[in-house]
């Protein structure tokens, strides 16, 4: 075969081949959140859980916010959190700003039935993001939390504790967390994405309080 021919053979076999490619990342997930009434079914489950008789907010004025967030582990999930209607808007702005910058939560959940402290719980490691409960402010037996209005979140209790003035915490495994110069995973610092992200729809930061620090918790007014 002449050289000629050779190379006419050449890129004839070049142009049934196509052009190289190389594999595509696959595609980033994007950011999936609704505001819903309370059905049926979620309404049995919160009551006697998160809501009984009593509580300063009706059932009907609360809302279903489902969110979707980073898990520690890098993977997209989606969670309830249960906000009253006047606010839930707001809310689902927020959790889209902290996917889209890719703020680590460990878990978005309901809230755990309330019950008053114990002793066992110092060695609790549940670390649930959550919103409405029908409870008592932290340490006190009477008067509503900001929570049993629907207008307070807690995200990563593990790694954002509630110190005491003393310097005490609730849990154990919040000790490795009461030291706010590191920048680990899921920590919230001041001026940081989820402070903004909170402070545009004019909420408060339990950081920033004064006689105790509460670094989880958000609330509509700053209590």
């Amino acid at each position: 075969m002449s050289a000629l021919a050779a190379c006419t053979a050449a890129g004839a076999t070049s142009a049934r081949l196509g052009p190289t490619t190389s594999p595509t990342a696959p595609p980033t997930p994007g950011f999936v959140g609704s505001v819903r009434w309370i059905d049926p079914e979620l309404r049995d489950e919160l009551v006697g859980r998160n809501w009984h008789p009593g509580c300063p907010v009706p059932i009907h004025d609360l809302r279903l916010v489902t969110v979707s967030y980073w898990t520690f582990g890098g993977r997209v999930k989606q969670g309830p959190l249960i906000i009253n209607e006047t606010v839930a808007d707001d809310v689902l702005s927020v959790f889209r700003r902290l996917f889209e910058a890719r703020f680590p939560i460990q878990k978005i959940a309901l809230a755990a039935r309330w019950r008053p402290p114990r002793p066992s719980d110092w060695y609790s490691t549940m670390n649930v993001s959550a919103s409405f409960s029908c409870r008592p402010v932290t340490g006190q037996t009477s008067g509503f939390s900001e929570h049993a209005y629907g207008w307070a979140i807690d995200i990563n209790p593990t790694q954002n504790p509630y110190v005491t003035g003393d310097g005490h915490v609730l849990r154990k495994a919040c000790l490795p967390y009461v030291d706010r110069s590191q920048h680990l995973q899921g920590m919230i610092h001041p001026r940081d994405v989820v402070v903004r992200a909170f402070t545009h729809i004019g909420w408060g930061w339990g950081g920033d309080w004064h006689s105790l620090k509460d670094y989880m918790h958000f609330s509509l007014t700053g209590r």
